[in-house]
C-alpha cells in the first residue's frame, strides 16, 4: 500500500513545481517564523489527559468523547479544513485503514475548526465512514495546546489560492490547528502524540495502529 507519507511529498513537488517562486519563497519563511515561535510546545504530548469534548459532526448531530472512549480507545486527526490538499490526503489514508482500527477495538474521528456545511462537503467527497466534527472557534484545539495564527504574510498568498478562511471557519481569527494526531486510551490518557509544525508532514497511519495494536495487547 503506497504510504501517506510518499502521497504528501509528491503532492509538495508538485505544488512547488507550479507556484512562482516567490510564493514559495514567503509559504517557507512563514513555516520557519511558525517552528521558531515555539507553537507546539504547549500542545499536550504522551501520557498526559486529554480533555473530554462534545462537537458536532458533518450533519449536526453531537458526538461524545466520553461516549466513544466507552467503547475503546480512541484515535483524534486535527486538521486544518477541506481546503488543504494535504489534509485530503491525510483523511483519505485514514478512509483506508479504517477497517483495521475498527478491528483493534478503536474509533476514530477527525477534527477541523471549519463549519459544519464545509465538513459534510468534504465527508461526501471522500465517502468517509469515520465522523468529522467541527471545532468552531478552536474551544477543543485550544485545550489540546495547537491552535496558532495565521502569518500575516500568508493571508494574500492563501487568498489568491481561493481559500477564504473567515468563511470555511465562521470567523475571522485567522486561527488554525497545527495537524496533530492523537491516540487516547480509554481512560483518557494519550497514549500517543504526532504533531508536526509542517502541515507539509503528518503522522502515518501505520504508525499509529502499530501503536494501537501495542495497547491493545497489554490490556
Amino acid at each position: 500500500m503506497t504510504t501517506l507519507a510518499s502521497q504528501l511529498q509528491a503532492l509538495n513537488a508538485s505544488v512547488r513545481a507550479q507556484v512562482p517562486a516567490h510564493v514559495v519563497d514567503t509559504i517557507e519563511a512563514a513555516n520557519r517564523r511558525l517552528a521558531e515561535s515555539g507553537a507546539v510546545d504547549r500542545a499536550l504530548q504522551a501520557g498526559q489527559r486529554a480533555p473530554a469534548f462534545v462537537l458536532s459532526d458533518a450533519t449536526g448531530r453531537s458526538v461524545d468523547s466520553k461516549t466513544l472512549l466507552a467503547r475503546g480507545p480512541l484515535v483524534i486527526s486535527f486538521y486544518r479544513g477541506a481546503w488543504c490538499p494535504y489534509c485530503n490526503l491525510e483523511l483519505q489514508a485514514w478512509q483506508r485503514h479504517l477497517p483495521t482500527l475498527q478491528a483493534l477495538g478503536a474509533t476514530l474521528v477527525a477534527i477541523s475548526p471549519q463549519t459544519p456545511d464545509a465538513s459534510l462537503t468534504l465527508a461526501e467527497k471522500h465517502a468517509l465512514a469515520y465522523p468529522v466534527l467541527s471545532d468552531l472557534a478552536h474551544r477543543v484545539a485550544r485545550q489540546f495546546g495547537i491552535v496558532f495564527t495565521l502569518d500575516a504574510a500568508l493571508r494574500p498568498v492563501y487568498e489568491a489560492f481561493g481559500v477564504d478562511l473567515p468563511a470555511h471557519n465562521g470567523d475571522a481569527s485567522f486561527e488554525l490547528p497545527v495537524p496533530a494526531t492523537y491516540l487516547v486510551d480509554r481512560d483518557g490518557t494519550i497514549a500517543g502524540a504526532w504533531i508536526d509544525i509542517d502541515y507539509r508532514r503528518r503522522a502515518e497511519p501505520e504508525d499509529v495502529l502499530a501503536r494501537l495494536r501495542e495497547r491493545v495487547e497489554q490490556v
